[in-house]
């Protein structure tokens, strides 16, 4: 047990930490988002520089029964430590697929126990689990016995705000041989909704010795440095401040600079092309659209209306970027005319 200190020292996120016997190389986690943490995007925080990338959500039962959609979230070309995130409501299906990913090249296996969305907790996963914390446990441990790679946990403080148990969840899934812990500072009845409470993190501080991961509503390096103050944590994890900048965990570990806005067109356009090689042009491009429209938003906020909707609505893949390109290079010359000015 590690007794509750205020005056912990802060831990450098550029620094090294480990996982079981797994050294990773600095305390950024890009977190595991459906639709949106693929292998392209994560190909691209790990090339600059993030500590640490988790597949998407890969559903244990589907996995096992070969479905194609779960084998193409279980890819890693490359990326190591190569960590496979599940998702289940029954031991025995997240043994079976913990044994599959560990046989398919996964270093780390993590444990679903925190996305809010009402598909996932409608079928009794994700943070459905947190409200039968006896049943949540016999899946850890059926997870741990099954493979001999390290086994994490993700979960949320609670399901609302009358049952917080992820520090009686977090002590019991450590006991059970959990070797790192990720909360959100939020429940589930909260969705994304207010603020991460980044103090109620320290609960699960004070009953574990493992690395926690501290997540939710972390932007800035000055965010990352609060939120390892006020919860105790060992790394952060940052989810949806990545979206349209997967350079962004690697920005905050020290690991990159952030790109200048010429830089950005190309960085666009590479992840483009990687995402149409990926999932064919037809599939690709419409996975792709939510990213087009993440990078508008932050690159080219000052994009008429009707050219963005024209991207986001065109079929043709060479119309989309071409466009998309110029939008954003054609920020940089209003940025180039202010410094001028």
């Amino acid at each position: 047990m590690c007794p509750k200190d205020n005056h912990l020292q802060i831990p450098d996120l550029s620094s090294p930490f480990r996982v079981g016997r797994l050294s990773l190389r600095n305390r950024v986690v890009l977190a595991p988002m459906s639709g949106v943490t693929d292998l392209p995007f994560r190909q691209l925080a790990w090339r600059f520089g993030a500590g640490l990338v988790v597949t998407e959500m890969v559903a244990s039962r589907e996995l096992v029964g070969n479905a194609s959609e779960s084998w193409a979230r279980l890819k890693s070309s490359g990326i190591d430590p190569h960590m496979v995130q599940l998702a289940g409501r029954e031991a025995h299906w997240m043994a079976e697929a913990a044994k599959i990913a560990a046989g398919n090249g996964a270093d780390i296996i993590d444990i679903n126990m925190g996305c809010p969305a009402k598909k996932v907790t409608g079928g009794y996963s994700g943070s459905a689990l947190m409200r039968d914390p006896d049943h949540a446990l016999s899946l850890i441990e059926a997870t741990v016995r099954a493979v001999d790679v390290p086994v994490t946990l993700k979960m949320r403080l609670g399901w609302d705000e009358n049952s917080i148990n992820a520090p009686l969840i977090a002590r019991r899934a450590q006991e059970a041989g959990v070797q790192m812990i990720t909360i959100h500072g939020r429940t589930r009845m909260q969705f994304y909704n207010g603020k991460a409470d980044w103090d109620a993190i320290r609960a699960v501080r004070d009953v574990i010795s493992v690395p926690l991961v501290a997540n939710g509503d972390v932007t800035s390096t000055a965010d990352a440095a609060e939120i390892l103050t006020r919860s105790g944590a060992d790394a952060v994890m940052i989810g949806r401040s990545s979206q349209g900048r997967p350079w962004h965990a690697g920005v905050l570990a020290g690991a990159a600079a952030h790109p200048q806005q010429a830089e950005i067109a190309d960085i666009v356009a590479e992840h483009y092309g990687m995402m149409l090689e990926f999932y064919g042009i037809d599939i690709g491009l419409r996975h792709a659209r939510k990213h087009i429209g993440w990078y508008l938003d932050r690159f080219a906020p000052h994009l008429a209306s009707q050219e963005r909707a024209a991207i986001m609505t065109s079929t043709d893949a060479h119309v989309v970027l071409s466009r998309a390109v110029a939008a954003i290079v054609a920020e940089t010359g209003r940025e180039d005319e202010k410094d001028a000015a």
